[in-house]
């Protein structure tokens, strides 16, 4: 079967995410995260399986050898067990329902992980789009963080990326494949429609990470204010 030229597209855009600076930061920050999922599964099989052996061979000391059947009792813990840490260790798939409702501090990641999942059903501008919002999820994260999700700038974040930014892709999804790429009632196309709204998230994301970045700025030249009111000026006061 020939390829389409819609195929030829999706393909040509697809190399181009690859190698642009944000799908290589989009593409390590995937791969590093799925590193650190490995190495604690891994910390965790290690660690049941030492004291599982140690158990064996303080009974070994204490009561005497355990024999065939205690060698199989040991096998059984330690299947058991690690498979109880990898059940209890899998992530949950990302939704739109369990981002309404998550950490706060995990919320860019795991919407970050939700999107690249809708990745192939998005147009190629969309996916690059993609790529520059999962730096900005990844910028205010920590700053997330750190916030009480109380506060009112929690509860815009939580609704702006947890809420706004799914639904948008969500009701580009429910519109009909062949529809996509044609204007609406005079209007954009969905496929516009989707950049625009990715685009205005995008910014709406950077905006609210500078002020927060603002306010701890704030905070930080006013301790540091304090701090040479404190101790500089008892200084000077002393020398006088």
């Amino acid at each position: 079967m020939m390829p389409t030229s819609d195929d030829i597209i999706e393909h040509a855009a697809d190399f181009l995410r690859r190698i642009s600076p944000e799908g290589r930061a989009a593409a390590r920050r995937r791969r590093e995260r799925r590193q650190a999922a490995f190495r604690r599964i891994a910390r965790r099989l290690v660690l049941a399986s030492v004291v599982i052996l140690g158990a064996a061979l303080a009974t070994g000391i204490i009561i005497g050898p355990i024999g065939i059947n205690g060698l199989l009792a040991v096998i059984l813990a330690m299947v058991l067990a690690w498979a109880a840490i990898l059940m209890w260790s899998r992530s949950p798939e990302p939704t739109p329902e369990r981002l309404a409702t998550s950490d706060l501090a995990q919320l860019p990641a795991q919407t970050e992980d939700w999107l690249e999942k809708q990745r192939p059903a998005l147009p190629a501008p969309a996916q690059r789009q993609l790529d520059a919002l999962a730096l900005s999820l990844e910028a205010i994260g920590p700053q997330l963080a750190a916030l009480d999700p109380r506060q009112p700038e929690a509860i815009e974040a939580r609704r702006l990326i947890g809420d706004e930014l799914p639904e948008l892709v969500r009701g580009y999804q429910r519109v009909p494949p062949s529809l996509r790429r044609q204007p609406m009632n005079g209007g954009p196309s969905p496929d516009k429609q989707l950049a625009e709204g990715l685009g205005t998230i995008g910014e709406e994301i950077a905006r609210m990470n500078a002020r927060l970045a603002d306010g701890d700025l704030k905070a930080l030249a006013t301790q540091n204010r304090f701090l040479e009111i404190k101790y500089k000026g008892d200084g000077e006061m002393g020398e006088g």
